[in-house]
Parts: C-alpha cells; sequence; structure tokens
C-alpha cells in the first residue's frame, strides 16, 4: 500500500449493502471493488464501487486509465453513505454504481439497480434535459474542463470499446456522467 493514498471509502459488502431493498437474486450478483484515481486535490485516493460482478473487470480496467491519464474523479465510495439517495450523492460530486431505483421520472428499474451502470463526476458531467433542465443543480457541463468527458475522452472511448453506452446520446436527456452496459 502506498502512504500517501486518501481513503475516501473502506466499508466492507455488509456496510456498502445495509439497507438496500434489493432482491437476493440482486445483491448475490454484486461485488465491491476497490479503484485508485486521482481526484481535483491531485492526490491519489482510494475508493470503492459496488457493482454487478460481470463488469467488475471492464471498470478495474477502465480505472487504471483513470489513475494513469490523471483524469481527475470527486470520489468514489457506495452510494449508501448518502442513504441511497441519488439525489445526495450526485449534489456531493460522488462517482457510484449499484443505487436499487428506478429510472428518474419513471417507474422503470434502472441499469443502477442491477449495479449494470456507473456515474462519474455528476458536477462536471451533469445531465442536462431538453426542457433546459439539469441534475445535480448547480452543475455546469465543460466538455473541456477537468474531470469532463467529450465524446473525444479516452475514458469515454474505453467504454465504448467494451460495448458500454454512454447517456450523452440518450432521446430525453444527455447524462453525461452516465455509462451502462445492459
Amino acid at each position: 500500500m502506498h502512504d500517501n493514498i486518501m481513503l475516501d471509502s473502506r466499508m466492507t459488502r455488509a456496510e456498502a449493502l445495509a439497507g438496500t431493498k434489493a432482491p437476493r437474486s440482486v445483491i448475490d450478483a454484486l461485488h465491491l471493488l476497490e479503484v485508485s484515481y486521482f481526484s481535483f486535490d491531485g492526490r491519489l485516493h482510494r475508493g470503492q464501487l459496488l457493482l454487478h460482478e460481470a463488469i467488475a473487470r471492464d471498470v478495474r480496467e477502465i480505472f487504471r486509465l483513470i489513475q494513469a491519464t490523471r483524469f481527475p474523479v470527486a470520489g468514489v465510495v457506495p452510494i449508501v453513505r448518502y442513504q441511497w439517495s441519488d439525489a445526495a450523492s450526485m449534489a456531493a460530486n460522488n462517482s457510484s454504481a449499484f443505487n436499487y431505483r428506478t429510472v428518474a421520472g419513471s417507474d422503470r428499474l434502472s441499469h443502477h439497480a442491477s449495479g449494470r451502470a456507473i456515474d462519474i463526476n455528476p458536477l462536471q458531467n451533469p445531465a442536462v434535459y431538453r426542457d433546459g433542465r439539469i441534475e445535480p443543480p448547480g452543475a455546469v457541463y465543460d466538455p473541456s474542463g477537468p474531470g469532463a468527458f467529450s465524446g473525444a475522452s479516452p475514458i469515454v472511448r474505453a467504454f465504448l470499446i467494451r460495448g458500454w453506452q454512454w447517456g450523452a446520446g440518450f432521446e430525453a436527456v444527455s447524462d453525461y456522467h452516465h455509462f451502462q452496459k445492459p
């Protein structure tokens, strides 16, 4: 272990799952993955993502690229720390994966509900709706800014070549922080 690593999350699997309403079949498929990244403070950090075991290898490889390129990530903590609130997690600029919830504004389960989606840096990569609304509130999308994604981003390309979908191309919203692998 590196002595200068900032620990953003050091939960057990049980702690990361505490209070979830997910069915046992979903819970049994989840993996708690440790990832390292440089944050906006320029220091090396370690966090955790709770995600479906089928995508763990992809995410591990992508986070190696994130670390190698020093792409800044604000923090990576299982969403249980925010009492399972997507809004609270996004407002804290937290990057997360599993959250047993529906797609905003619908009754359809999100890919996050199975642990097959990840959100990264929501304040730099907000969801921009066609009516002009932006989530999280106060976020600004500047694709040339630190921690922001664009179509030319090596991180975006790393997701896409592995068969992931980027939320920037969704019909009703440009969800710049969202990646999913159905």
